[in-house]
């Protein structure tokens, strides 16, 4: 059950700077069941006044949500986000900086179209033994000259992608950056030289009988153990995380994997990998087994992954989260810390799964880096226009609640 929290005593401030609603709104509107119902009315309107057809889709699905088949609520959510985005920053006033946050999910968008459309489809004319020949340094520091003194990943996909609108013009440009590609992709000093990267990464077939990459055998007192390889090997230090989180390019590169599978209604991140239809005659809701025995139930809350994932490819962090909110408000909790069964029944079951769980993280990271940030994922708990069931919080039932322990 969702509840309005308590008014909190402070009056909206951070870091000496005091928060100013607009719309008229004050700070305790956010945690008052008038204020949140106000604020709907006002998004309501603001979305209207930009398209009104989608304000009167989202209302008609609101008074009936269990009459629309998912595919066309999946459509309304993210015909939605971009305006629920909008609306937040110019409630919370940081318009500037969520257009800064956009153009940082917007400057990457070379990346993934070049490593589609020409790293990974076209070094196949490469075989892999001829890029094992090539001299990668020697190869970038061409490219480096060509890039005017500059070499990166984005720089790289920048220019690609400029040649490959003409082709004829720079066809030595490209088989240049292609030789390198194949380079970068089959040899092991490339991958090694490029493993902190996106660009040239592609994904490994899965073994499930060796999960563990980057292992090594070693004789022990006669016996034989595995350790992790030295230069990937991560140490803890007192009691921080071993892996802080992904940066926003690998959290981009991961949601560009995704092929947004609840367009055909397979997203089973979410719903769980499903047996073929002979299985399913004798039980409707059987789901598949991993080569390990493990269950393919997709996500405990059944999450909107596949649409926040496109959401987040789009640049709009804001509105990622507040898909993801739609179905875990506390993903405060979950992300890369916790939880792995989304991953496991993955489209990808031969190959890397699209690793979600970090990418709910960094959305999450995103949005708390904002000005206000707290505050707008705190307010996406309580009120959430792309919960179509619940939007708001049910009136205050008097009563309370003793949560004892865990």
């Amino acid at each position: 059950m969702q509840a309005v929290a308590p008014v909190p005593e402070c009056s909206g401030t951070a870091g000496g700077a005091t928060l100013a609603l607009a719309f008229g709104f004050e700070f305790a509107d956010l945690y008052r069941q008038e204020g949140l119902e106000a604020i709907d009315r006002a998004f309501l309107d603001f979305a209207g006044a930009a398209d009104a057809a989608l304000r009167d889709r989202l209302v008609a699905a609101r008074a009936s949500p269990e009459a629309l088949p998912a595919k066309d609520e999946s459509e309304l959510i993210l015909d939605l986000a971009p305006h629920l985005e909008r609306f937040v920053a110019v409630l919370f006033g940081i318009v500037d900086e969520v257009a800064v946050s956009k153009h940082r999910h917007d400057e990457q968008a070379p990346l993934f179209a070049v490593k589609r459309q020409f790293v990974q489809r076209r070094t196949a004319r490469i075989g892999p033994d001829e890029a094992r020949g090539l001299d990668g340094p020697a190869l970038e520091r061409e490219l480096r000259h060509v890039f005017g003194g500059r070499f990166d990943e984005l720089t790289y996909a920048s220019h690609v992608e400029r040649w490959l609108q003409d082709e004829p013009r720079y066809a030595s440009e490209l088989d240049l950056a292609l030789r390198y590609a194949a380079w970068a992709l089959h040899s092991q000093a490339g991958r090694e030289h490029t493993r902190r990267g996106v660009l040239f990464k592609t994904p490994a077939k899965l073994d499930p009988q060796n999960l563990i990459e980057h292992v090594e055998r070693i004789a022990v007192q006669g016996a034989t153990a595995y350790r992790i390889d030295a230069p990937h090997l991560r140490r803890r230090e007192g009691f921080q995380l071993t892996d802080p989180g992904t940066t926003l390019v690998h959290a981009l590169d991961q949601a560009n994997y995704c092929i947004e599978c609840h367009k055909q209604g397979k997203d089973s991140c979410s719903k769980g990998l499903r047996e073929k239809a002979s299985a399913a005659a004798r039980d409707p809701i059987a789901f598949r087994k991993s080569a390990l025995g493990a269950t393919l139930a997709g996500c405990p809350l059944e999450e909107k992954i596949s649409e926040f994932q496109s959401v987040k490819a789009r640049g709009y962090a804001i509105g990622a989260l507040a898909v993801i909110c739609i179905d875990n408000p506390m993903c405060a909790a979950t992300g890369h810390r916790i939880c792995n069964d989304c991953m496991k029944a993955c489209i990808y079951q031969k190959q890397d799964p699209v690793d979600t769980p970090q990418i709910e993280t960094r959305t999450l990271r995103d949005v708390l880096a904002l000005p206000w940030g707290f505050e707008i994922y705190s307010l996406l708990t309580r009120w959430n226009p792309l919960n179509l069931r619940q939007p708001l919080p049910r009136p205050a039932s008097g009563k309370r609640a003793l949560v004892v322990g865990m």
